[in-house]
């Protein structure tokens, strides 16, 4: 699996850029952006193929550490919230691989991934400032009609998810 850094969390991590993607199917690609949602720093992951998109609220200094960690157990609870069996997570998970820090993935895909923030902004009213975890967020910008690389027109990212990530 392919983890995208953008340019403000490379800064932030205080990494020099890592190498380019090298793999062709974005099913197993994600962007992660470094956001601020209520002056507090959040994790932003947006799934290159469909969109989807997941927040971490709030991440204190020492889980950025571990960033392939703070996006596992991200995705794990955005994705059972959004009512994937475990089962279903793992498998996906496992099938992704190990995860390879690169470059973000293209500049179609940033786009999608700042419109994400953009609607992440929008629909803050949904946020839980006493949990890391967004599902209510998650949900509202998931559920927004939107475009993305993998699937023709506009619909939304809840419903190509799955198509995406289990229903290969």
């Amino acid at each position: 699996m392919e983890l995208g850094l953008t340019f403000p969390l490379q800064r932030f991590l205080h990494q020099k850029p890592p190498p380019y993607g090298s793999e062709a199917d974005r099913s197993f690609c994600w962007d992660l952006h470094i956001i601020e949602l209520h002056g507090r720093k959040c994790l932003l992951a947006v799934h290159c193929h469909s969109r989807y998109t997941f927040i971490r609220f709030d991440v204190p200094g020492f889980l950025w550490a571990n960033l392939s960690e703070l996006f596992r157990i991200g995705l794990t609870d955005s994705l059972a919230a959004a009512g994937f069996s475990l089962a279903e997570i793992d498998t996906y998970l496992q099938t992704a691989g190990e995860v390879q820090f690169t470059r973000t993935h293209g500049r179609r895909e940033v786009a999608f991934l700042n419109r994400a923030w953009e609607d992440a902004l929008a629909l803050d009213t949904c946020l839980d400032t006493a949990s890391a975890a967004q599902p209510m967020l998650d949900w509202a910008v998931n559920a927004r009609p939107s475009r993305c690389v993998g699937f023709e027109g506009q619909a939304p990212a809840a419903g190509r998810i799955g198509a995406s990530l289990f229903h290969r």
